[in-house]
């Protein structure tokens, strides 16, 4: 697999609690430079960073980022409000809580309600696979693709753990057709990246890859 069909499925990802307007500009410049599907960004960041690449790039966010827990009203005014700035794509996080409370009717209402909200627009649902048993990962692909929703996705980066392969390979197993699958979180070579690819994702979150080319660009290499 080559680095180019590899740069297609990255969102070029930076959500560090201390980023600023020149961090996210210089991510801007290389996922445009590099040809990744998207920029994955906080959310303050959308309308300036929207302004910046126009049409040249997508722009993706996250919403109740990164534990999930924020009331629906609160995810839905996010979703709304990240829309109304540019945002292209939404990854939004489940309340883990609801899901372990075997509470899936608000999960999976929840889930619809932004997809609704999102429209047209690729809603991914993170569902952080590193507090989850295997059962409950089941129960998400099958909620995830009831809600209608565009991308399952493993991981914020946030928690415990990120994407690994056996969680990608369970996903490719149990989504229905309609559904995508995102890895996120951890992937910090190429040999990974197209790993994660070959067993089903069509995205991957990751901050590292565009950072590894860079580097060996500069390196000579």
């Amino acid at each position: 697999m080559d680095r180019k069909e590899i740069f297609s499925k990255v969102d070029h990802t930076l959500l560090g609690q201390a980023s600023t307007w020149e961090d996210i500009k210089t991510i801007c410049d290389d996922a445009i430079a590099y040809g990744t599907a998207s920029v994955c960004i906080p959310p303050s960041f959308v309308k300036r960073a929207k302004d910046y690449v126009g049409d040249k790039m997508a722009v993706c966010t996250v919403i109740g980022f990164p534990n999930g827990y924020n009331t629906t009203a609160v995810k839905e005014f996010e979703t709304r409000d990240a829309i109304a700035n540019g945002a292209d794509e939404i990854d939004m996080v489940i309340n883990i809580g609801d899901l372990k409370a075997g509470d899936t009717d608000k999960v999976l209402q929840e889930i619809k309600s932004l997809k609704a909200i999102c429209g047209h627009r690729i809603l991914k649902v993170i569902i952080e696979t590193c507090l989850l048993n295997e059962e409950e990962k089941i129960t998400m692909c099958h909620l995830v693709t009831e809600a209608g929703a565009d991308y399952i996705k493993t991981s914020t980066g946030f928690s415990t753990g990120g994407a690994t392969f056996a969680d990608v390979e369970l996903f490719a197993k149990h989504v229905g057709p309609d559904v995508k699958i995102k890895a996120a979180g951890g992937i910090s070579s190429f040999e990974d990246a197209a790993h994660f690819i070959e067993l089903g994702a069509s995205r991957l979150g990751t901050s590292r890859i565009v950072k590894l080319a860079k580097n060996e660009e500069a390196a000579g290499y």
